[in-house]
């Protein structure tokens, strides 16, 4: 048995069902003599820390509603970063690898970068567990060190037959100024159990100045943004009580003005109705959006993942089908328990996070290059390119 993955059930208390599950794997008077590997989701962050105490260093606790505010909040500001972590998450294109490399012993990490052609170098981890991802580029390799590595599987990590990897075109480089961050204007629509870790999460990321707005027709919300808006260093918070389901409602807060749109369903209701909901706003912002004659970045929650194909007809930049993400998660986690290290550099923020940004920022308009090229004009801005994506919205 490679690994135990426990769920949370839909109960009134799960994370008590949880936590006794894991506790009566790991003290079963005939359990293995070897450590367990367990991956257990829980709820509720409260519950953590006696989950801890039960699970030990056997068990690895994934809390959905935190992973997917955390990813709501990154994905909101930059279009298509949702697919990317998808991309990350299944097990149906590149993922995420761990591989020793003795050879490499000496180099640097911009060295190590260039070192392969059919994989993303995007970090190391060191023997004591230490993962470090888009180190500084003098970073030096160890020989107990692992390359961590995005590619298409285990067998397609490998180095390079040429010395030094390919050789960039500096002539193409390009050293665009990037402006420094501005306010933003962020429009949250519905509300569950996820919100108010958005807001705070948000908080992390938006320059001083910003303002969050919150519409939504739920008992108890005014009270607690209120509390929100107190502790926030960076946005304004505000409230109103409104029907986002009314065109009506939409065209009053002027929704196509706002940089960002947040649409969460309300997980009080049965499923389809909620993305019923959904949908039906969708639309209207979609309405609001051509009048404008403008593009909304939208994202938007679904909750059956059957929907999301009718979702499209709106045209939102990225779709969170909660649960998926969350059992994609605990998946790969099952497979390697080294990934958790990964994911909390990678969903917080702190450290190094993933941007999707303009070609321009690194290659000169017009110019034909290899990745060789990018990996070096993001190593000379102390980035690591991953990967790159074609752009083919239209308006």
């Amino acid at each position: 048995m490679r690994s135990i993955i426990v769920l949370a059930p839909e109960t009134e208390n799960p994370d008590i069902h949880v936590i006794k599950s894991v506790l009566a794997i790991t003290n079963n008077p005939a359990r293995k003599t070897e450590p367990y590997h367990i991956v257990a989701e829980i709820r509720e962050p409260r519950n953590l820390e006696a989950a801890a105490l039960v699970g030990g260093k056997e068990t690895i606790y994934v809390q959905g509603e935190d992973l997917i505010a955390r990813v709501t909040a990154q994905t909101c500001r930059q279009s298509g970063l949702s697919v990317v972590y998808t991309e990350l998450l299944d097990f149906d294109g590149a993922e995420i690898y761990f591989k020793s490399e003795p050879g490499l012993a000496g180099r640097t990490y911009r060295e190590i970068i260039a070192a392969y052609e059919d994989s993303t170098v995007m970090g190391m981890m060191r023997p004591d567990g230490d993962v470090l991802i888009n180190p500084p580029m003098d970073t030096a390799f160890a020989s107990g060190d692992l390359v961590i590595a995005i590619t298409e599987d285990d067998d397609t990590l490998v180095l390079s037959q040429t010395s030094g990897g390919g050789l960039p075109d500096v002539s193409t480089l390009s050293h665009r100024e990037r402006l420094p961050p501005a306010p933003e204007r962020i429009l949250i629509l519905g509300w569950n159990g996820k919100a108010q870790a958005i807001i705070e999460e948000l908080d992390n990321y938006v320059a001083p100045g910003s303002e969050t707005i919150v519409i939504c027709r739920a008992e108890g919300v005014r009270d607690i943004l209120m509390g929100v808006a107190k502790r926030m260093q960076r946005q304004k918070v505000r409230f109103a009580d409104g029907d986002i389901t009314h065109s009506a409602t939409l065209a009053a807060v002027k929704a196509a003005t706002f940089e960002h749109v947040i649409l969460l369903s309300y997980s009080d209701l049965p499923i389809q109705e909620a993305d019923a909901k959904t949908l039906i706003t969708l639309l209207h912002l979609r309405n609001l959006a051509d009048a404008a004659g403008v593009r909304l970045s939208i994202v938007s929650e679904m909750m059956d993942m059957r929907n999301r194909a009718l979702a499209q007809i709106a045209r939102a930049d990225d779709f969170i089908v909660s649960d998926k993400l969350v059992s994609l998660m605990m998946s790969q986690l099952s497979e390697n328990r080294n990934l958790e290290k990964v994911f909390k550099v990678l969903f917080s923020s702190e450290g190094s996070e993933i941007y999707i940004r303009s070609m321009t920022d690194y290659i000169k308009l017009g110019s034909t290059v290899d990745f060789y090229t990018v990996l070096e004009t993001a190593a000379q801005r102390g980035e690591t390119a991953i990967g790159y994506r074609w752009d083919t919205v239209s308006m």
